[in-house]
């Protein structure tokens, strides 16, 4: 990780951290999800790199490294738009390749749908895009439904609040690498579903949890539960429907995102074809959520092939 470099470009009145890597036009740029901070892109970004590529990691506003914005509970995913725009502008590159995991697959498409002309292709990881006008979060679920619960003001506070931060990012960590979507009891709270005594995943090591942990420490989770979970409520207004960019779905079949009340559906029966039609959809045998860390030598194969392709 050593050749991965770091720095803060100041944008739209926040210093925000890149990391990068590599040199070069071909620029590939890597939205991260929750709970995940540039760090969960670091395979992707050094296999890139030695494409050809030079590769790109921010932390979102109010994540990792990134100053936290005055008013957290105010930021949108236009900010997210708006924040990746300013980066590319104040670096001077015109078009980019973007790849995003879960929640950071919304501001990956609609980047390419606000901007096309910026964009040479992109890359999602378990999300598929969501047009304005659908829904498949919340629907259908009951009420213990983790996004549910955590768009509640202050029920994850509370519940995140009685352990220290490593714990908080280990247990997401375990719930979100098993198929089923986590759901807790009436009477229980989301980290409750986590048997204290239950091992990380085993292509996620301790100095993993360990380096995700100090990053949340500093940034704490005020803005991460605000973005993405309550900020889903505010709708993303535009004209535009259909994502015309070259394109790629990357689902791990294990992903328990797939058992989200009509995803699956939407997929595999290409109603998502619909509305990005230039779209690649290639499933990772046993792959979970966080499929980019847990097979990186296949993810990072799919995005270099895909990105030559394109290029």
């Amino acid at each position: 990780m050593d050749q991965i470099l770091h720095k803060h470009v100041e944008v739209r009145g926040l210093k925000l951290h890149i990391a990068e890597i590599g040199t070069g036009e071909k620029v590939v740029v890597f939205l991260h999800g929750f709970p995940e901070i540039w760090y969960s892109w670091r395979h992707q970004m050094i296999a890139v790199a030695k494409a050809g590529y030079r590769a790109i990691a921010p932390d979102y506003r109010g994540y990792g490294l990134s100053e936290i914005p005055s008013e957290p509970e105010k930021t949108t995913f236009k900010d997210l738009i708006d924040d990746l725009l300013a980066i590319l502008d104040l670096l001077s590159i015109p078009k980019v390749f973007v790849v995003g995991k879960d929640f950071g697959g919304r501001p990956t498409n609609y980047f390419a749908l606000l901007h096309p002309e910026r964009v040479s292709g992109i890359i999602t990881l378990g999300a598929p895009f969501i047009p304005p006008s659908r829904s498949f979060a919340v629907e259908g679920q009951p009420e213990g439904f983790y996004i549910s619960r955590w768009q509640e003001q202050g029920r994850a506070e509370a519940d995140f609040g009685r352990f220290d931060v490593k714990t908080v990012v280990k247990n997401i960590y375990i719930l979100f690498s098993k198929s089923d979507i986590p759901i807790a009891e009436e009477n229980k709270e989301i980290m409750d579903l986590v048997d204290p005594s239950t091992p990380l995943p085993n292509w996620f090591s301790e100095e993993d949890l360990s380096i995700y942990a100090a990053l949340y420490e500093k940034s704490g989770f005020r803005t991460p539960l605000h973005m993405p979970y309550r900020a889903l409520r505010e709708p993303l207004s535009t004209t535009a429907t259909k994502v015309m960019a070259p394109a790629l779905l990357i689902v791990g079949e294990k992903d328990y995102l797939l058992k989200f009340q009509g995803i699956e559906n939407y997929i595999t029966s290409g109603m998502v074809k619909e509305y990005v039609p230039n779209l690649e959809i290639v499933y990772v045998a046993e792959g979970s959520h966080f499929v980019q860390e847990q097979f990186p030598d296949k993810v990072n194969q799919l995005i270099i092939n895909f990105l030559s392709n394109h290029i």
